[in-house]
């Protein structure tokens, strides 16, 4: 990816901020996202798709009063560019009000920030996108036991990501992803298991090697053979660190701006209390370097920073941008995302779980029947009440020992207690944008047989 097109990406919308304002906005700002990307399909040993992609989309924001509009467009020929700031204008003086909207006061904007060593400037070429994708595959099918694959990618991607408005503010920063997965069958006819496993990294050279990702993917499937249901019951549920991660995300949901200005959440009121076990410490990151969704300020021009979410075990924020934070009468905490089509909306960075004291190993053997979870499906979690309901798979535990494999289960319970009764293990991998270790919730109630 080119960096002489940062410059011209500023520039392009520094113009179409001018071209806004002259045409009657009061206010407006404008991104401009690119991206770049590749990936190869490989399956037996034999590349079924390589495909690779280029494109750029441009968001206009305009404000008149308490009005706003936003415009989208890929065409960013000059008079694409005037016809979509007519257009804008134009939409921005009949929406119905919004007292919320606005662009940050000058004084509120980051004038600097950090270098995140988020761009890995070489690009791979096919053949080794094919040899990663290669090298994982034979080595999940070298697992004895493993019957077939369903395929492995490997793949890679890089943005760049320009900001200007016409409160002064005037920023840009790029960023890469490397991934590779893959995903196999144990067993034979009716008895068949599937299992997979991925890496992914901001550059290559922190990948993890191919062959260990196709092995474990291939191990875990063969580890699955002959489930069982299990005994309905309440027993103590371990997550595995692939799925904790997903309480996380229910944590960010929860504290989302737009969910506690709506009344929609289950933590709405619980901001300053204690809704994690003692102890329990969760961060965002933004400024992580090579952290997979660092990004240096956020998408209103706002400075952003290193965050303790909860800390032992208290909840200490909401995750806020510029409008979710005027409805509940606070500042911004520096949360804006957002694409070209729409308006900013509060999300978290690189968020994480602190690891917890005990070992895995403990953390299992002190469970004397229990339910190690390694696979989660269905979408059943009510925001608003906190319920929480989902099939599951993964491997029956007794007397501290991971006994044999469990499927066509479902676990249930309520987040404010799961939350509550959350113990954390200190096997904590960063490998995703949200990571906690191997954590352990008693008393679930788990349905099988």
């Amino acid at each position: 990816m080119p960096d002489t097109l940062a410059d011209a990406d500023l520039a392009l919308l520094e113009t179409l901020i001018a071209k806004a304002k002259a045409h009657g906005a009061e206010a407006a700002d404008a991104i401009l996202a690119r991206g770049w990307s590749m990936s190869q399909e490989m399956r037996h040993g034999k590349p079924e798709t390589l495909e690779r992609s280029e494109g750029r989309d441009l968001g206009l924001r305009v404000l008149i009063g308490p009005r706003q509009a936003m415009v989208s467009t890929t065409d960013i020929g000059p008079e694409a560019l005037d016809a979509l700031v007519e257009r804008a204008v134009s939409m921005a003086r009949v929406v119905p009000d919004d007292p919320y909207c606005g662009l940050a006061e000058p004084e509120q904007l980051a004038e600097t920030w950090p270098e995140l060593d988020l761009l890995d400037p070489q690009e791979p070429a096919p053949e080794a996108l094919i040899e990663r994708a290669r090298r994982c595959e034979d080595a999940a099918l070298a697992v004895p036991g493993v019957t077939n694959s369903n395929g492995a990618t490997a793949g890679w991607g890089s943005s760049r990501a320009t900001l200007v408005a016409s409160n002064g503010f005037s920023g840009t920063y790029a960023s890469s992803n490397h991934a590779v997965s893959c995903s196999v069958l144990a067993g034979e006819g009716l008895k068949m298991e599937s299992d997979y496993d991925f890496t992914t990294a901001v550059f290559a050279e922190d990948l993890e090697d191919p062959v260990a990702v196709g092995t474990r993917a291939g191990e875990r499937a063969v580890k699955r053979l002959d489930p069982r249901r299990p005994k309905t019951g309440k027993y103590p549920v371990v997550f595995d660190p692939r799925l904790s991660g997903g309480l996380l995300r229910h944590l960010a949901g929860a504290i989302n701006g737009n969910a506690v200005a709506r009344g929609t959440s289950f933590l709405k009121d619980r901001l300053g209390e204690r809704v994690f076990a003692e102890g329990v410490v969760v961060y965002d990151d933004p400024h992580r370097r090579r952290g997979l969704r660092s990004r240096p300020f956020d998408a209103e021009g706002l400075p952003n920073k290193p965050r303790r979410l909860i800390d032992d075990g208290r909840l200490t924020t909401w995750l806020l941008d510029l409008s979710t934070a005027r409805q509940l009468g606070l500042q911004s905490t520096g949360h804006a995302a957002r694409g070209v089509s729409g308006p900013p909306a509060p999300a978290a960075a690189n968020l994480y779980m602190a690891p917890g004291k005990l070992s895995r190993d403990e953390l299992i053997g002190a469970v004397e029947q229990g339910f190690y979870v390694t696979e989660l499906m269905g979408q059943g979690v009510n925001p608003v009440t906190g319920d929480y309901s989902r099939g599951a798979a993964g491997f029956w535990i007794e007397q501290g020992e991971i006994a044999y494999p469990v499927s066509e289960a479902t676990i249930a319970g309520n987040l404010k207690r799961m939350f509550a009764e959350v113990t954390p293990a200190d096997d904590l991998v960063f490998r995703t944008s949200v990571d906690a270790p191997t954590l352990r919730i008693d008393g679930m109630t788990v349905a099988g047989n």
